[in-house]
């Protein structure tokens, strides 16, 4: 499967293929988000997903896909250690604020800056209409966040620790988009890539998790927090696993802003799922993100 994959590289249908992957991954990743932010305490709750994201990917990784071999060791230790810090920085935020003010924040501060990565690594350049669509999609997140932090009613100082995080965290979703799309770039299997990294990157949180209980006393219901833990692995090597392969097969820039989508599917689920408001100007910029990420893709 990965020599079919890599067969696809720079063709009609392979740029076909990264687009509906960048889509399915967007709605995963809002819902990966949602799960993150549910019920439990976010280190808790990634601390499960990253447990299953280890238990699920080691059959694939250990038995069925190549090996990694001489400096790939190296390229999967790098991603680990920035991803580290995003998972970190996510579940800061998190911690501080509500799902619907971080999430937009992380968002909508990511594109604009993996555009300019992918400028730099991988000499993509976009057109003036497709940095017409950057701006409509950012700037639509951002309103977005505006608008759910002005209906806020927290401790201001504790959102402006939020918004502190969020941004950090949205230069770490530029800085792993653009360093995964070049590690499996790298890979001669691609799946190799995938496989290894969700296997190694699930290690760190389930150690932090565990401290945090400790620290705490809480004592969660296992069997609630593994099912979401279990969904929460599946949906991210959706998410996280379909803008990969949309990065090996098409441009990194592209894939980045049309990810960014995810804002859309997030308030939908903070709506109907987590009972969140959304209004008449909310929807305007969900509208207004959405046809950003068409411009994008159409200007190209």
């Amino acid at each position: 499967m990965g020599e079919w994959l890599v067969s696809l590289e720079g063709t009609d249908q392979g740029r076909q293929l990264a687009t509906l992957l960048v889509l399915m991954a967007a709605l995963a990743h809002a819902a990966f988000g949602a799960l993150q932010k549910g019920k439990h305490d976010p280190w808790v709750a990634r601390g499960s997903i990253d447990l299953w994201f280890t238990l699920v990917s080691a059959p694939f990784a250990l038995f069925v896909v190549p090996w990694p071999e001489g400096a790939m060791w190296g390229v999967l230790a790098g991603a680990m250690v920035i991803h580290f810090i995003y998972k970190v920085t996510m579940a800061l935020a998190y911690e501080y604020a509500a799902y619907t003010v971080v999430y937009p924040v992380v968002r909508g501060s990511g594109p604009l800056v993996t555009v300019i990565f992918a400028s730099v690594v991988f000499h993509e350049h976009f057109t003036l209409v497709q940095w017409l669509g950057v701006a409509c999609l950012s700037g639509g997140i951002l309103l977005l966040a505006l608008r759910n932090l002005s209906e806020e009613v927290i401790d201001p100082w504790r959102v402006k620790v939020a918004l502190v995080w969020a941004v950090l965290c949205g230069l770490m979703v530029a800085v792993y988009t653009t360093y995964d799309a070049w590690g499996i770039r790298q890979a001669t299997d691609p799946f190799t890539f995938l496989a290894w990294f969700f296997f190694l990157s699930g290690v760190d949180m389930p150690i932090i998790a565990i401290l945090k209980l400790r620290k705490s006393g809480e004592r969660p219901q296992i069997g609630p927090l593994m099912w979401r833990g279990f969904a929460g692995a599946v949906i991210g090597w959706i998410s996280f696993g379909g803008v990969m392969i949309a990065t090996r097969l098409d441009k990194v820039g592209e894939a980045a802003v049309l990810r960014e989508t995810s804002t859309v599917f997030a308030a939908l689920i903070g709506w109907f799922i987590l009972g969140e408001k959304v209004g008449p100007r909310r929807l305007a910029l969900m509208t207004l993100i959405a046809i950003g990420a068409i411009i994008v893709e159409m200007g190209g």
